[in-house]
């Protein structure tokens, strides 16, 4: 394993971190004024608003990662408890985003299967080329209804993750957040470890941080293994997923900048996310009650194409991640 750099072995662990936390809730701030800027009803959705909402999320889980990996350089029980308030907060702000980026993935996914051949697995055995005909004719009926179902659907969520995002921004759960982050962007609690080398006191939870994302990696199913409808496989996709961003951001706080070499990994593993979810929301459309087949057929199909790429997805993680030996453990 690599040793943190940054000039760790001749600073204090607070030279090293309190810098980084400090320019981490100014960045919150930034985010919060920008998003204020641009809350108002018709900005809703606007490209000004989402990227103040963006930054607000980058920002709070940069803060709530480095709590998490080096908690032992600063006050336990703060920590515990802003970080525990900042993923509150990411989360929610993070969900109107991702049912609008699900809706525009499938929209632009039934776009495509309109006019393409039936993926494999959904094309029928045994009927010939007039069985195929009619299954073609099926989803082409059913894709714009399947559409309109989903658009219903998924902009009602997201509507309703607006009002939750802008009602939590409102709440006094949320100022004290932003009055601990205020806190932070000037004085940083920490324990007295900070005070000591940061070698002795920071590399330590780093190292930690990346063995924890190379077990989860090495726990993944082999290519053998691999099931392309089996959901149940996705959960230890998305904790990889979780804990490699754990690593990036402490490889980020003690040399200065993201691990390059897992800029592709990790981009993989976000779609791998997006592509599981969007799966999902296909199956559940697809399960409304009094739909006509030709909309449940091509919401079949959806789900189908979905998950294959799912399945490209994790073949990309593999051809992309830099200790090759753990992917490929059973």
């Amino acid at each position: 394993m690599r040793r943190p750099d940054h000039q760790t072995t001749t600073l204090t662990a607070e030279a090293v971190l309190a810098p980084y936390l400090r320019e981490q809730a100014a960045c919150f701030l930034r985010g919060l004024r920008l998003h204020r800027e641009h809350s108002a009803p018709a900005d809703a959705g606007t490209q000004s608003a989402d990227e103040a909402a963006r930054a607000l999320r980058h920002a709070a889980r940069r803060i709530s990662g480095t709590l998490h990996t080096f908690r032992g350089a600063l006050e336990p029980a703060w920590s515990d408890q802003l970080r525990a308030e900042l993923a509150w907060l990411s989360g929610t702000l993070a969900r109107e985003h991702a049912y609008a980026t699900r809706l525009g993935r499938l929209l632009e996914a039934l776009h495509q299967l309109s006019g393409a051949s039936l993926p494999a697995a959904r094309t029928p055995s045994g009927d010939g080329p007039d069985g195929s005909d009619k299954e073609r004719a099926a989803l082409g009926v059913g894709t714009a209804r399947a559409g309109a179902l989903l658009e219903r659907r998924l902009t009602l969520a997201r509507t309703r993750a607006h009002s939750a995002a802008l009602q939590a921004l409102g709440s006094s759960r949320f100022h004290a957040v932003a009055d601990a982050v205020a806190l932070l962007a000037s004085e940083v609690p920490l324990s007295a470890a900070a005070a000591e080398p940061a070698a002795s006191v920071l590399h330590a939870p780093a190292e930690l941080a990346e063995q924890r994302m190379l077990d989860a990696v090495a726990a993944l199913p082999p290519d053998e293994a691999v099931e392309p409808y089996n959901e149940a496989q996705d959960a230890l996709w998305h904790q990889a997923r979780l804990l490699l961003r754990l690593h990036r951001y402490a490889h980020e706080m003690l040399r200065g900048a993201p691990d390059p070499a897992l800029a592709g990994p990790g981009h993989a593993l976000d779609l791998h996310r997006d592509a599981s979810e969007a799966a999902a929301a296909a199956s559940a459309a697809a399960r409304t009650p009094r739909i006509a087949p030709t909309t449940a057929y091509a919401l079949g199909v959806l789900h189908a194409d979905q998950r294959h790429e799912v399945e490209a997805a994790r073949a990309v993680f593999r051809e992309t991640w830099p200790y090759a030996a753990a992917v490929t453990a059973p």
